[in-house]
């Protein structure tokens, strides 16, 4: 079971969550990754060592609660007009952010402290949420679509296979042939 809480909106917790994801950040930058401690983390967040454990059980578990913060989606996908331009547009920057050495690292952070597997279902609930968005729009334009496991499975799950275990000939064109496929093969199953 995990060892993190409920949080409330706003209050003593919420600022306490804010000032460690705000020490993990900066002193990553800082003195890198493998230097991080929780007393290290402690002191530049304000808080003492007991705090974080208390919350979070270990630096493994801080790390990927951080990492599933970042992973959030902090802008709908972009309105083109059309599903396949929205998916293809969708997908290029999905695997421009995920596809990075950073990208990569907070995807490991996020599975790697996360015995339970919310974390994951967490991050596989912003890419579901963010393809429901332009599924939805595509419905009110009158498209006909795949529905959204389809376009996990047939457009996430390989870019996330090969941006973890293969990334090499990870390209916006790979990208945009995912999703052409995806939308085009729905139709033609049809």
């Amino acid at each position: 079971m995990s060892r993190k809480p409920m949080v409330r909106p706003g209050g003593r917790s919420a600022r306490v969550q804010q000032a460690v994801h705000t020490a993990v950040r900066e002193l990553q930058a800082e003195v890198g990754r493998a230097e991080l401690t929780i007393p290290l983390l402690a002191a530049r967040a304000g808080v003492t060592p007991s705090t974080i454990y208390r919350r979070w059980g270990d630096l493994q578990e801080l790390l990927s609660d951080v990492a599933v913060e970042h992973l959030r989606p902090d802008t709908l996908p972009e309105d083109r007009g059309r599903l396949l331009d929205d998916l293809q547009s969708w997908a290029e920057q999905f695997l421009e952010e995920m596809a990075t050495p950073a990208g990569r690292a907070y995807i490991r952070d996020a599975l790697l402290g996360d015995p339970d597997g919310d974390n994951a279902g967490q991050c596989s609930d912003y890419a579901a949420g963010q393809i429901g968005t332009m599924l939805a729009r595509a419905a009110e334009r009158g498209e006909d679509a795949p529905d959204a496991e389809t376009v996990l499975d047939r457009v996430v799950a390989p870019m996330m296979y090969r941006i973890l275990f293969r990334p090499d000939g990870l390209t916006p064109a790979y990208a945009r042939r995912l999703a052409q496929e995806a939308v085009e093969g729905f139709g033609a199953a049809r």
